[in-house]
């Protein structure tokens, strides 16, 4: 598991660096891929770098920029990658710096380690069942391996706060999501605060312990989600689908995830 670690997080500044190069040196074009969401050439250029370095592992890869595999074919993968090569691509063309390059192992349908880097906030969160969850500050696109762990801590971390913290998205705040935190400051004997951030920081901000609880009521695919989901697995807290106690499963016919509840 270590060693696998290892590659994903490697496998993830390596896609960062084609990100940041294009991010810090070009005026990028935008493209609009079929569902209507946003495509860069960073984009394309993160995922080929992750790919080349993931195919190594022999082990079968599934990424938003190369999800044509047939549903028959994927079906028999019991294990594989799942990538982002860049999760936040709006808050990339926004140049606000929430985007990240996330990788995670998925085994039976369920993440087993997973890395969740920002490369503008030089800041890696990741983690595997077997050893925990860390997160990881002042770490450079450029950084060597050997050199995270000394800039880690474990997580969750056991932040003093006197508020509720509830992670809500910027830009999916619906009525289903406020009517969710009203119920929480009906029960909750603290008050209650929202925080808000992009991309899948959004689950890590509850592995870290920074936050209490995401309800996400919206549109996510398993691509978004499946780094963070290992990354708050490793911290010792579950992303359940809505109004169930079953978390939430991968390699799916229909990628499409169903609403949910990081706690």
């Amino acid at each position: 598991m270590q060693t696998l670690l290892k590659q994903a997080m490697e496998a993830s500044l390596a896609g960062a660096r084609e990100i940041m190069d294009v991010y810090e040196n070009s005026d990028f074009q935008v493209q609009t891929k079929d569902d209507n969401s946003p495509l860069t050439i960073a984009d394309l250029r993160a995922h080929n770098a992750i790919k080349d370095l993931l195919e190594k592992t022999g082990i079968p890869i599934l990424s938003e920029e190369g999800t044509d595999i047939p549903f028959a074919e994927r079906s028999g993968w019991v294990r594989f990658w799942l990538v982002d090569p860049l999760d936040g691509t709006k808050e990339f063309i926004k140049r606000n710096g929430e985007f990240t390059v996330n990788v995670a192992l998925i085994e039976k349908g369920s993440p087993v380690l997973g890395v969740v880097y920002a490369p503008v906030l030089n800041q890696i969160y990741y983690g595997d069942l077997e050893d925990g969850a860390f997160m990881g500050k002042e770490v450079t696109a450029a950084e060597t391996l050997n050199a995270i762990p000394g800039k880690s801590v474990k997580l969750p971390v056991a932040y003093e706060r006197e508020t509720f913290n509830v992670v809500a998205s910027k830009s999916h705040l619906n009525q289903e999501t406020k009517d969710f935190i009203a119920d929480i400051e009906k029960e909750s004997d603290k008050p209650v605060d929202t925080v808000s951030i992009g991309s899948s920081l959004k689950l890590c901000l509850v592995a870290e312990g920074k936050a209490d609880i995401y309800p996400r009521f919206g549109p996510t695919m398993e691509w978004d989600t499946g780094a963070g989901h290992a990354v708050v697995r490793a911290a010792g807290k579950k992303v359940f689908q809505a109004d169930t106690d079953h978390e939430l499963q991968y390699n799916k016919e229909n990628l499409l995830n169903p609403y949910f509840v990081v706690k």
